[in-house]
């Protein structure tokens, strides 16, 4: 099947747009796989410090031939969405270990809900708190002790600033782990009737606040299609997650199977292996033409330009998308 020509002439305009950009970071992680910090060149105290309360995967990390996996977390038990991750790290450890691999959780990121802050003063951390997850991962990253990373996060920011923040480490193989949307609730059309006759005086508060109930009930990302979702879609659609990954809901065993397969994939695309797919080259020109056709194909938030496809035109690619797609996804 040929390529859209629409899609063609715009992913041919990004490139363009990007090179020189695109360029500088192609050698900044070619310089990180080869002279960068990473766990075969740090000294014996740096490892003694890193690997000291990692109990029985302290011998795999001292051997040297694991593969070492960062998990950076956005858990917090407030959040519908953050809440299911709790047990995510004791659970990804074991299926390392399955495969004769290491995980160490490297960092924990901010997570903020808008629709908690909405219309309060926490709303203007919302778009800052972003740069502050961006940074957050970094941060876990930087200790050189990991040969993979895998990100625990959903919603508005925490995805795009997750991915920013990995995107310095972009010699390393990423992969984006999902917990998944709740169950459906109260029928957004209700809901809607219930809101509108609160408005008109004619519902009282216990009434509005027993529809909220219903449609926010359980864990997982929002029932509708917002910017959560839409995130979980374009990770999809990018290659950063496993295949059918985005919208299992949190409390099933299928959803257990696709954090499993999560973790042994990225063992499978480590840069000792023949499979090698570090992050910063999987998400070229191509995904990001992707993602935006995802986010227009599937009308999907609004105001997913803003918090996730600006961050990357920030770093140097363009985000302006066209209405069909035809590339393969990449780093499966």
């Amino acid at each position: 099947m040929s390529l859209n020509s629409i899609v063609a002439a715009v992913t041919d305009r990004v490139i363009e747009r990007s090179r020189s950009t695109r360029l500088r970071y192609l050698a900044l992680i070619d310089h990180e796989r080869e002279h960068g910090v990473d766990r075969p060149r740090l000294g014996c105290g740096n490892l003694a410090h890193g690997f000291a309360a990692a109990g029985e995967d302290k011998r795999a990390i001292i051997g040297g031939a694991a593969m070492n996996i960062a998990l950076v977390t956005a858990y917090n038990d407030m959040l519908s969405a953050h809440q299911p991750y709790s047990r995510y790290p004791e659970q990804m450890k074991i299926f390392a270990r399955e495969v004769g691999a290491t995980i160490q959780v490297a960092g924990g990121v901010p997570a903020m809900c808008d629709g908690v802050t909405q219309g309060q003063p926490g709303m203007e951390l919302s778009l800052f708190s972003r740069d502050t997850i961006a940074l957050s991962t970094a941060v876990g990253l930087s200790h050189g002790m990991f040969g993979g990373a895998a990100m625990l996060g959903i919603c508005d920011k925490i995805v795009p600033g997750l991915l920013i923040g990995a995107l310095r480490f972009g010699h390393l193989p990423v992969v984006f782990v999902p917990s998944g949307p709740m169950a459906s609730g109260l029928p957004n059309k209700e809901k809607a009737r219930i809101r509108q006759l609160h408005a008109e005086g004619k519902a009282s508060e216990a009434e509005l606040l027993d529809c909220e109930i219903r449609s926010y009930h359980s864990a997982g990302t929002c029932t509708f299609y917002g910017t959560a979702n839409s995130n979980q879609m374009m990770m999809e659609v990018m290659g950063l997650h496993v295949p059918g990954a985005a919208f299992v809901a949190p409390p099933s065993r299928l959803r257990q199977a696709l954090t499993r397969a999560a973790v042994h994939r990225l063992t499978e695309i480590g840069w000792s292996g023949d499979d090698y797919r570090p992050l910063g080259r999987c998400v070229d020109e191509k995904a990001i033409v992707n993602a935006a056709v995802g986010l227009l194909a599937t009308g999907g938030s609004t105001t997913t330009p803003s918090t996730c496809l600006r961050s990357r035109a920030q770093r140097g690619y363009d985000s302006t998308g066209p209405i069909s797609t035809g590339y393969r996804r990449r780093c499966r």
